[in-house]
């Protein structure tokens, strides 16, 4: 192993405002063997090579520009620029407990785990409570995520831990050819699912995944976020993205159709069950509008499949 343990990994786009707080978060870590802090700034035309400037005293902290934009693609480069076995990627806007990357660091003594992810809350802007018409299941599109407070194994790929506190064993990512530019996020377009599909490929191939409740992050929620439009938008492109986590497995075709249908009226019909529930009502409507992304997106996939016969 190199002689850097643990490589925390910041991928960031224009996002000044919080970078500080999260790059401190990581700086100030309890935690008694080496580690590093790389920032990969993605594009980012704000004050954001600034803020990591006014830190970079501390010789644990390296900075790299990454002009092409792509979650996936900043992912990537900050692997190639990291020196550790073990890789920790914690979002920009959020904030790691001071023991994030020491039990993160332990959980990989085992030998099988290739992916390992904490628990995370949310940071409410100040003098702003959660809307009424935000359901649990939609708390969890700004990042809420928590399976308890013990140690469990993943064994469905829809309980994956988030993006945003997520760690990862080198020799894995490099055995499955590291992350898929054509999902994760690209400048405004809100792709996801890659750690769906990297638990997906864990899985299959006898890797093991983890929740470690003891790895808390918290995560604060954009004042524009608070918006059904925000959670509307995050819905139809969660359909795309499962509409292409599935073309990429092999899984294209006309049951795509069927399916996206089926979800789609089902939606519907329970949106209508839950009138009376403003935020379980508009839970199904977003998961409905999704199911539009998912068609969308199918069809068009199966007019480029015919254009090129």
């Amino acid at each position: 192993m190199p002689d850097t343990q643990i490589s925390a990994i910041i991928c960031t786009h224009n996002r000044d405002t919080y970078l500080g707080a999260a790059i401190d978060s990581l700086l100030t870590q309890n935690f008694a063997a080496d580690f590093e802090v790389v920032v990969v700034d993605n594009g980012s035309s704000d004050r954001t090579r600034e803020v990591v400037e006014l830190r970079t005293h501390n010789p644990r902290l390296k900075y790299v520009f990454e002009p092409t934009i792509g979650l996936s693609v900043a992912r990537n480069t900050g692997a190639k620029v990291a020196g550790s076995d073990i890789l920790a990627y914690l979002d920009d806007d959020a904030v790691a407990c001071d023991r994030w990357l020491e039990v993160l660091y332990f959980a990989y003594n085992n030998s099988k785990l290739a992916i390992a992810g904490g628990k995370v809350t949310l940071i409410w802007p100040p003098g702003i409570q959660q809307p009424r018409w935000l359901s649990p299941g939609l708390a969890a599109n700004l990042g809420a995520y928590d399976l308890g407070d013990t140690t469990i194994y993943i064994e469905q790929p829809g309980s994956t831990p988030r993006g945003l506190n997520y760690s990862i064993r080198r020799s894995f990512l490099e055995e499955i050819g590291g992350f898929d530019p054509h999902l994760g996020r690209v400048g405004k377009n809100l792709l996801s699912n890659e750690e769906l599909q990297m638990t997906e490929f864990a899985l299959q191939r006898g890797w093991q995944v983890a929740y470690l409740p003891e790895a808390l992050v918290a995560h604060n929620v954009a004042p524009e976020r608070l918006q059904p439009s925000w959670f509307l938008n995050r819905g139809w492109w969660q359909g795309i993205s499962e509409c292409y986590r599935e073309q990429l497995a092999g899984k294209a075709g006309i049951a795509q159709l069927q399916g996206g249908s089926e979800r789609f009226v089902r939606g519907l019909y329970k949106a209508l069950q839950y009138f009376s529930d403003p935020a379980e009502r508009f839970d199904k409507l977003v998961y409905a509008y999704g199911q539009i992304g998912y068609l969308n997106a199918a069809i068009q996939g199966l007019l480029s499949t015919s254009n090129k016969k």
